[in-house]
């Protein structure tokens, strides 16, 4: 086991809501912070929320004894100018824009004006770590750490190295994800020896959103109103709410600019669609900037499930997963379908797909030939995996 009591300062690159979030988690477990940002109102808004946070996990009881809410954040400084505030740093977390060239300069910025044994992890979406660290000073120290938000309610990270990333540099960076707490358990840290952008659970959610922006278009043409597709998911709770919700939820943008990131690692099926890039280029990003699919102006939106269009099936999004997760298998990312279940539920509270998949994969591999006959979205064909029921016996 790697030593990790030596990494005493850390750093967080990006203070929105997932960076202020690992940094919340860094202080719980004792590490002193500096969250950093372009912007002074961005890194205070930043340290208010994990005062916010701390106070949170202090009613529930999750501080460790003895430590109050001013102790940890005594622990915790803010700064705008990046070249200073990783001079002593061990350890940086970069939870910046999904941007290759932004994270990039990140990267290089970092490791110029840290020390030699310094590790950066991006907590990217979608781009390889060999990518982000390619023009950096020291590629070897870049690892891949993916949070999953809220980060300190959901217990998983995923750990990945890059080409040129060495042993000692992953193995501190799976050791730092166990000493992070979770508010709801143990921090599973998935170690990931072989990249794959996306980690795990990007390479299986990012992809239904091919079929979903297909539907959105199709919706958009026949004058469907949004809630209807919503409806058609009600059929099937495998998501805490419809597509269009929960696509205004994470950011619109964010969905774009994962589906242009995974058009060119991947296909040119995950070109974004008309829906999508007509919402971002008018500004409405969802939830964030008030108006996405639905109205936020007035707080939550109000949105009548009442209603189905009868146009978008439920188990298309498992089918996919369950592809993507075989897959992972084929391409050896994962020696078994255990760990891609775990991520999936300690990371996103949903289950994975290969328990219903084993039951499904003839129905599913049937219904996903038929959408690319329709659709021409070749990226979905089932895989052989799949269609053989192969992965059935490779669960660990």
């Amino acid at each position: 086991m790697v030593e990790i009591s030596k990494i005493k300062n850390v750093t967080v690159v990006g203070a929105g809501a997932m960076g202020y979030g690992i940094a919340q988690v860094a202080l719980m477990a004792g590490y002193k912070v500096i969250l950093v940002d372009i912007k002074e109102n961005i890194v205070n808004n930043g340290l208010s929320k994990i005062k916010e946070g701390l106070k949170k996990a202090q009613i529930k009881d999750k501080l460790e004894e003895g430590v109050s809410v001013l102790d940890l954040m005594l622990k915790c400084k803010v700064s705008t100018d990046l070249s200073y505030a990783v001079k002593k740093s061990d350890f940086v977390f970069e939870a910046i824009i999904e941007k290759l060239d932004i994270k990039k300069q990140v990267c290089n910025l970092v490791m110029e004006n840290s020390p030699p044994h310094c590790i950066f992890a991006s907590n990217t979406s979608t781009f390889k770590i060999t990518d982000i660290a390619k023009d950096s000073i020291r590629p070897e120290n870049v690892i891949g750490m993916h949070f999953f938000f809220p980060v300190v309610l959901q217990c998983c990270v995923e750990v990945m190295k890059g080409e040129e990333t060495t042993d000692r540099a992953l193995d501190i960076g799976v050791e730092i994800g166990k000493s992070l707490p979770c508010l709801k358990g143990k921090r599973l840290s998935v170690r990931i020896e072989k990249e794959s952008p996306g980690f795990i659970a990007n390479r299986l959610l990012i992809p239904p959103i091919i079929y979903l922006s297909w539907i959105f278009d199709i919706a958009s043409e026949k004058g469907i109103p949004w809630e209807q597709i919503d409806a058609d998911a009600e059929a099937r709770r495998l998501t805490p709410m419809g597509p269009c919700e929960l696509t205004d939820y994470l950011g619109i943008d964010t969905t774009y600019n994962s589906l242009r990131s995974y058009e060119k690692i991947f296909s040119p099926d995950f070109a974004p669609g008309k829906v999508l890039t007509e919402l971002v280029n008018k500004g409405h990003l969802g939830r964030k900037s008030g108006r996405g699919f639905y109205d936020w102006t007035r707080g939550k939106a109000e949105i009548n499930l009442d209603k189905k269009a009868g146009i978008l099936n439920p188990e298309m999004t498992m089918a996919i997963m369950l592809n993507e997760g075989c897959k992972l298998l084929e391409e050896n990312i994962v020696s078994g379908y255990k760990v891609i279940n775990d991520v999936m539920l300690a990371g996103t509270s949903m289950p994975g797909p290969f328990g219903s998949g084993k039951r499904n994969y003839e129905k599913w591999s049937k219904i996903l030939e038929e959408f690319v006959e329709v659709s021409d979205k070749t990226f979905l064909k089932p895989c052989e995996l799949m269609k053989s029921g192969g992965f059935i016996n490779m669960r660990k």
